[in-house]
C-alpha cells in the first residue's frame, strides 16, 4: 500500500491486517509501504485474489485486525496437483523455512503458496486454534498429517456469485433491491414503516438461469440457503409431504436470516381447480399458510422458480405471498456475450501469433450475434461442443491406452474460431428441441433470377435483424409479415430458407395441416405454443407452408363447428401480439391465394404480398445452372437453349427435366460397365490393355431424351387467375405529387384533408 493509506488507516508498516473481499470472503495479510502503488488502490498477490474471490478492479475494504491472537496450533495440508512428482519431507523443505521466526498471520480455508528449490507448492489452512485466524509464532504447533487436499474438492467449494451470472443486469439488480436490502438492512424498511417482500417467483424457458440467480443471491448475502425441490417433498402417506414443508420453514426460521429457495414449484402448487388429487391440494394449502405465517422480522425470503408460471395456483401470486414476479428470459446478443466471456474464462482459447495474422482467433462477439435463442445452458453446451471439436482434431496423436498423454499434446490444444462455427452448426436452442427449427444452408446463389422479390425480402427481413438502430431514427417499426403467392413449384418454400439462413435467424417451418387436430381447443394452443417458442428463440422466421389449409375466409367451412375459424382468430390474435422489440417475422406461402381470409392480408400483419412468378428466360437459364451445379455435364449441351425451349415451365418443371436426364445418364453408364465387365470374362488377356476410361456425364441426348417427357405444371387459365389477383393487390399506382409552393403555400393541403365548404357534410368532423 501507499505510505498515504497506511497512514490513513492508522496501521503502521509489518501490522497484520483484515481485508474483506466478495461472498462475505476475508483473509489477513501483513501490510508494507510501496510508493509505486496509487494511493486509493492495494497490491496483493494472485492467491489472495482467489482466497478474497475478487479480480483486478474490484472493490475491497481494510481493517485494522487488533484482536488477533498467537496461534497454539495449526493444521496444514499441500494441495494434491502441486505436489505431483516433488519428493522428500515437505514439511522441512517448505514449510518449516516459511513459517520459521516470520510470525506469518493465517486463516481457516484460505490457501497459500510456498515457493522452494524447484517447485512451489501450494497448501491449504484447515484448522486455527484459537479462532478463525491467528498467527504462527515459533510456539505455534503445525500439524501435517493427513491426506493431501483435492483440487476438484477446493472448487467445488467455490460458490457461485454475481460474477457468475451474465445477460441480466436488469434483473439482478431488481432481485438484489428485492433480497440484499430485507436480509442486510431490515432497519430500512422499518424506519420508512413498510413490511418488507416475503417472496420472488422467478419464471423463464429452462437453463435460462434461474437456479442459479438464487444460488449466487444465497452466498453473496451469506444468508442461509435452503433448496426445495418439488417432487422431493411429496410422499405417499398423508399429512408426511405438509410435514416436510413445514420442517424446510422452520429451519429456514431457525437459520436466519436465510432463503428458502423452491425448484419446480408448480409441480407442487398447481391450480387446485385443475388437480384431482387431494395432496396436491394441501400442499398449496400448506404453502399458502407457511407464507402467510412467516413473520415480516423473521429475515426469511422465499423465491420460487418455474418455467410455467400460468399453472401456479393464482392464490399463491398475489402480493405478500409471492410479491414479484421477474421474468427471466432468453438473453440479448449483449447478455450472450457477457453468458460467453464466463464460461471460456477458464478455457484455453486461441492466441497463437500466425492464427492472429490470418483472423481465426476467437471472436465472442461474432458468436454471440450468431447464436439467436440461445440460454445460458446452450452457451455452456457450445462451449463444451467446441472443446470437444479441438479434442476431436488431436484424437490422431492421442494414444487412449496410454496412462498419461505427452505434454506437448497437451500443450499444443487450444479451441479457435472453427471449432465454434463447428459447435454452433450442430447445435441448437433447448426451447426449440421439439420443434423442426434448422438455420438453413439454401442461398441467394441458389435461387435463379427473382431479383425483385429477394430486395423486398431483404428490406423486410435483414435490415430489422441488422440495423435496428436505423429504424429508431426515422421512428417506424418494421413490417412483421410476407405471403408468398404463386404458380405451385416456383421456389416460394425455398426463398424463405434463404433469407433465414441470409441474415442467421432461427427458422420454424410450419405446415399448416399439422397444426389442425380434433380435440376441441388443441389446434388453437398449438398456435400459442408456436408463436411462444419464436419469442423464445429470436432473431426467428416462422414459416407457414399451405397457408390456406388454415387461413380460409371465416363462415366458408361449415362442417368442422367453427375449427378452422378459431385457428384463424388465433393466428390474427398472436400476430397482433408481437412485441416491437422480439424480431419474429412471419412468412406465408400459398398457391390459392384468393381463399385466404382478408383479415390477415391488411397492413400490420401479412402486409407484403409478393407475387412469385413462373420464370422468365434469365431466369430459367440460373434455374438450370443451379441444379446442374455439382453435376458433371457435357459442354455439348447448351442450357440457354433448354431455358428458351422450356417457356412456361416452373422451377420445379426444369429441376424434373434434369432428374430425368441424370437418370437417363445413369441408366446408360450402368449399361457399359456391365458391358466392359462381360467383354472381360469373354477375353481375358484385354485386361492387360490399357483401355482409356470414358468420362461420365450428361450428353445432350439425354437431355433430348427427358424433354420428350417434360410437361408444364401450371396451366394458362392459372396464371391468368394469379395474374390478376397479383393486379388487384397491387394497389391503384396513383401520380400523387406534392405541389411545388412546399408545406405552406396557398393550395397546398399537407394532410389531405377536404378543402370542401361548411356547407358540406364531413363524416369525421
Amino acid at each position: 500500500m501507499h505510505s498515504i493509506t497506511i497512514e490513513t488507516l492508522k496501521i503502521f508498516r509489518g501490522d497484520t491486517i483484515l481485508i474483506k473481499g466478495k461472498k462475505r470472503k476475508d483473509t489477513v495479510c501483513i501490510a508494507i509501504t510501496d510508493d509505486t502503488c496509487e494511493p486509493a488502490k492495494i497490491r496483493m498477490n494472485k492467491i489472495v485474489r482467489s482466497n478474497l474471490r475478487v479480480k483486478l478492479g474490484d472493490v475491497v475494504s481494510v481493517h485494522d485486525c487488533m484482536d488477533i491472537m498467537y496461534g497454539e496450533r495449526v493444521h496444514i495440508l499441500p494441495m494434491d496437483d502441486t505436489i505431483e512428482g516433488v519428493t522428500g519431507n515437505l514439511y522441512d523443505a517448505y514449510l518449516k523455512p516459511y513459517f520459521s521466526d516470520n510470525f506469518r498471520p493465517v486463516r481457516k480455508g484460505d490457501l497459500f503458496l510456498v515457493r522452494g528449490g524447484m517447485r512451489s507448492v501450494e497448501f491449504k489452512v484447515v484448522e486455527t486454534h484459537p479462532g478463525e485466524y491467528c498467527v504462527v509464532d515459533p510456539d505455534t504447533e503445525i500439524f501435517f498429517e493427513g491426506k493431501p487436499v483435492r483440487r476438484e474438492d477446493e472448487e467445488r467449494l467455490d460458490e457461485v456469485g454475481y460474477d457468475d451470472v451474465g445477460g441480466f443486469r436488469k434483473q439482478m439488480a431488481q432481485i438484489r433491491e428485492l433480497v440484499e436490502l430485507p436480509l442486510r438492512h431490515p432497519q430500512l424498511f422499518k424506519s420508512i414503516g413498510v413490511k418488507p417482500p416475503k417472496g420472488i417467483l422467478l419464471y423463464g424457458p429452462p437453463g435460462s438461469g434461474k437456479t442459479l440467480i438464487a444460488k449466487a443471491v444465497a452466498n453473496e448475502t451469506g444468508a442461509f440457503f435452503f433448496c426445495i425441490n418439488g417432487p422431493e417433498i411429496m410422499s405417499k402417506l398423508a399429512g408426511e409431504s405438509e410435514g416436510n414443508l413445514r420442517k424446510a420453514f422452520e429451519e429456514a426460521e431457525k437459520n436466519a436470516p436465510s432463503i428458502v429457495f423452491i425448484d419446480e414449484i408448480d409441480s407442487i402448487a398447481p391450480k387446485r381447480e385443475k388437480t384431482h388429487g387431494q395432496v396436491e391440494k394441501r400442499i398449496v394449502s400448506q404453502l399458502l399458510t407457511l407464507m402467510d405465517g412467516l413473520k415480516s422480522r423473521a429475515h426469511v425470503i422465499v423465491i420460487g422458480a418455474t418455467n410455467r408460471p400460468n399453472s401456479i395456483d393464482p392464490a399463491l401470486r398475489r402480493f405478500g405471498r409471492f410479491d414479484r414476479e421477474i421474468d427471466i428470459g432468453v438473453p440479448d446478443e449483449v447478455g450472450r456475450l457477457e453468458v460467453l466471456r464466463i464460461h471460456t474464462k477458464n478455457m484455453k482459447l486461441s492466441d497463437d501469433a500466425i492464427q492472429k495474422e490470418k483472423g481465426i482467433i476467437v471472436d465472442l462477439e461474432r458468436i454471440a450475434k450468431d447464436s439467436h435463442g440461445y440460454v445460458g445452458a446452450d452457451l455452456a453446451a457450445l462451449c463444451t461442443e467446441a472443446a470437444l471439436q479441438s479434442i476431436r482434431e488431436k484424437m490422431d496423436v492421442i494414444d487412449l491406452e496410454d496412462e498419461a498423454i505427452d505434454a506437448e499434446v497437451l500443450n499444443s490444444m487450444a479451441v479457435t474460431d472453427k471449432h465454434f462455427k463447428t459447435a454452433l452448426g450442430t447445435t441448437n436452442p433447448s426451447a426449440l428441441r421439439e420443434t423442426v427449427v434448422e438455420v438453413p444452408n439454401v442461398s441467394w446463389e441458389d435461387i435463379g433470377g427473382l431479383e425483385y422479390v429477394k430486395r423486398e425480402l431483404q428490406e423486410t427481413v435483414q435490415y430489422p435483424v441488422e440495423h435496428p438502430e436505423k429504424f429508431e431514427q426515422f421512428g417506424m417499426s418494421p413490417s412483421r409479415g410476407v405471403l408468398f403467392y404463386g404458380p405451385p413449384g416456383c421456389g416460394k418454400t425455398l426463398l424463405a430458407k434463404a433469407i433465414a439462413n441470409e441474415c442467421q435467424a432461427n427458422f420454424i417451418s410450419v405446415k399448416g395441416p399439422e397444426l389442425l387436430t380434433k380435440w376441441f381447443g388443441e389446434s388453437e394452443a398449438n398456435v400459442r405454443e408456436i408463436f411462444d417458442k419464436a419469442r423464445q428463440s429470436a432473431s426467428c422466421v416462422l414459416f407457414f407452408d399451405e397457408l390456406d389449409s388454415i387461413a380460409t375466409q371465416r363462415g366458408s367451412n361449415l362442417g368442422d363447428a367453427g375449427g378452422a375459424d378459431r385457428v384463424l382468430n388465433q393466428l390474427l390474435i398472436e400476430m397482433d401480439g408481437m412485441s416491437a422489440k422480439k424480431t419474429v417475422f412471419i412468412i406465408g406461402a400459398t398457391n390459392r391465394p384468393d381463399i385466404i381470409d382478408p383479415a390477415l392480408l391488411r397492413p400490420g400483419r401479412l402486409d407484403q404480398l409478393i407475387y412469385i412468378p413462373l420464370p422468365d428466360e434469365d431466369s430459367r437459364h440460373q434455374i438450370f445452372k443451379a441444379c446442374l451445379r455439382k453435376s458433371p455435364v457435357s459442354k455439348h449441351v447448351d442450357l440457354r437453349a433448354l431455358a428458351k425451349y422450356t417457356q412456361g415451365f416452373s422451377g420445379a418443371d426444369i429441376t424434373e427435366i434434369c432428374q430425368r436426364a441424370c437418370k437417363y445418364a445413369i441408366r446408360e453408364n450402368i449399361e457399359k460397365d456391365i458391358e466392359k465387365k462381360r467383354g472381360r470374362e469373354e477375353n481375358p488377356k484385354a485386361m492387360d490393355e490399357d483401355l482409356e476410361e470414358e468420362v461420365a456425364e450428361i450428353t445432350a441426348s439425354h437431355f433430348e431424351e427427358s424433354m420428350k417427357y417434360a410437361r408444364r405444371s401450371v396451366s394458362e387459365a392459372d396464371i391468368r387467375k394469379y395474374q390478376a389477383f397479383a393486379q388487384q393487390s397491387r394497389g391503384f399506382g396513383s401520380q400523387f405529387r406534392f405541389s411545388e409552393a412546399g408545406p405552406g403555400g396557398s393550395g397546398s393541403n399537407p394532410l389531405g384533408t377536404s378543402t370542401s365548404g361548411p356547407e358540406e357534410d364531413d363524416l369525421y368532423s
